[in-house]
């Protein structure tokens, strides 16, 4: 159930690589930084396009063929875009970001220590922080992928956060990660300003409504998660 193929298509043998070992769908997350000093060599290698006034560091970032950088964008790095993928104007990668093929980082977003595969997408105003986003995920407007619980403080004495702790059924896992952001199977999709808490698992197809403020811990795949209001009409004086 917490696999990672459990949330993402692993047919395609490159994509199946990156969670080579992992045991929970997490288990990715660490080893970002080690993926993309493998995908990058240690070197910056820019064979798309970077448009005039996209800023990229000197750090390791390999930019690939058909990838497009757009005006205002600043790539920080270290990351692996990859072919196809758009960084849209106003746009912030930040450390171990990995965007596999097709996939978008739109207006306003930030990605860090983050993964995408193909297709999937972050394309207006989202934050996506210590986050997997599956094949074709789409976010909507506004959402943020929130990885550091507000009363996570650091331990005076060792300086340490505690880890995110996840309870799914009867079992109770400690991620290891003081910092966990969401992990979203393929094709499923948020709503408009939702905001999906640290350790958010979101099954593949999964839809979350336009709002919504969802909570740690397991969401199955093909299901609906709806937000209710009451909207009340009163007359103007």
């Amino acid at each position: 159930m917490l696999r990672p193929s459990d949330f993402f298509d692993l047919s395609e043998p490159f994509t199946a690589s990156l969670f080579a070992g992992c045991v929970y769908v997490w288990d990715v997350l660490p080893r970002l930084g080690e993926i993309v000093a493998q995908l990058t060599g240690g070197e910056q290698l820019i064979l798309g396009e970077v448009m005039a006034g996209a800023y990229i560091s000197d750090r390791p970032v390999l930019i690939a063929a058909g990838a497009r950088i757009e005006p205002g964008a600043y790539v920080h790095g270290p990351a692996f875009i990859g072919p196809g993928v758009v960084v849209r104007h106003g746009a912030f990668v930040r450390e171990n970001v990995v965007m596999l093929a097709g996939s978008i980082l739109g207006h306003a977003s930030e990605a860090k220590n983050s993964l995408f595969l193909p297709g999937a997408h972050a394309p207006h105003f989202n934050y996506v922080g210590d986050s997997v986003l599956g094949h074709r995920v789409n976010l909507g407007a506004g959402t943020k992928l929130s990885n550091l619980g507000i009363l996570s403080e650091k331990d005076p004495v060792t300086g340490k956060r505690p880890s995110i702790v996840l309870t799914v059924g009867e079992e109770t896992y400690d991620t290891g990660l003081t910092k966990l952001g969401a992990i979203l199977g393929d094709d499923a999709q948020t709503g408009c300003n939702s905001v999906l808490n640290p350790g958010c698992l979101v099954g593949a197809r999964t839809l979350i409504y336009a709002n919504a403020s969802l909570r740690k811990g397991y969401h199955p795949p093909d299901s609906i998660i709806k937000l209710r209001q009451t909207i009340r009409r009163i007359e103007k004086r």
